[in-house]
């Protein structure tokens, strides 16, 4: 049977449910989805600025992945929610400032609505060095 690990890191914001920030099984981590919450205060981070947003929920992935000894250059597939698709634009460019050399794999989803009334989350899955 192959074990697993639960991650948790105060850089990130806390589980607000049953689940864990990440599990690393099988040499990976899995990130739960974030959202743009600020660690410190636990509020939404730029609540009108997509760019913005993306920038907090990619810093939130980045201290996960770091948590779980890894980094985000062993990220190998990130699954983005928009509430609007109109903002696909502008999370791109951020996004392309985190993973400027060979990026992971990416899916790009809209939806209706996401957790706080934010505009944009991710997940990621990483390799372990």
């Amino acid at each position: 049977m192959s074990s697993r690990r639960v991650v948790h890191t105060n850089r990130a914001p806390a589980a607000v449910g049953p689940y864990s920030q990440g599990v690393i099984a099988g040499g990976f981590l899995f990130t739960a989805m974030q959202i743009p919450l600020d660690p410190a205060s636990g509020a939404l981070a730029a609540p009108d600025d997509a760019a913005g947003q993306a920038r907090q929920v990619l810093e939130n992935l980045r201290a996960i992945v770091e948590a779980a000894g890894s980094g985000l250059e062993q990220v190998v597939k990130v699954t983005v929610y928009l509430q609007d698709m109109a903002d696909f634009p502008a999370v791109n460019a951020v996004y392309a400032e985190y993973f400027p050399h060979d990026p992971p794999a990416r899916a790009a989803v809209g939806v209706a609505a996401l957790p706080r009334g934010a505009r944009v989350a991710m997940e990621a899955i990483a390799r372990l060095p």
